[in-house]
């Protein structure tokens, strides 16, 4: 026997039945424990992104992220709002830039 203990997609125990003849056992999470373990799974799945580059990884960081959006009830579409509101604000990530240092008044 193998010990998980970790969230898994809808259909991977019917995989794992399916996969000669395994059994599994599994739970339902109540809301606060599926947060907890969507934010540990979202650790994982960028984890595993950082390791291989592996666009198939920021996929599943993907939607790791809607299911914490629906989790907290709030939709993809009020999301991307607030996406597009902060690059609005504060830019995004397309020209490149990389900050390497800041003098204050105080440093000249």
């Amino acid at each position: 026997m193998k010990i998980y203990n970790k969230l898994v997609r809808d259909k991977i125990p019917a995989i794992i039945i399916a996969d000669d003849g395994n059994t599994c056992k599994t739970r339902i999470l109540d809301d606060d424990e599926y947060l907890q373990c969507l934010n540990t799974k979202l650790q994982e799945e960028l984890k595993e992104y950082l390791e291989s580059g592996d666009v198939e990884e920021l996929a599943d960081l993907e939607e790791v992220v809607r299911a914490i959006l629906d989790a907290k009830k709030v939709s993809y579409d009020e999301f991307e709002r607030i996406r597009c509101a902060k690059v609005e604000k504060r830019g995004a990530f397309k020209e490149k830039i990389f900050l390497e240092s800041v003098s204050e008044p105080d440093d000249r």
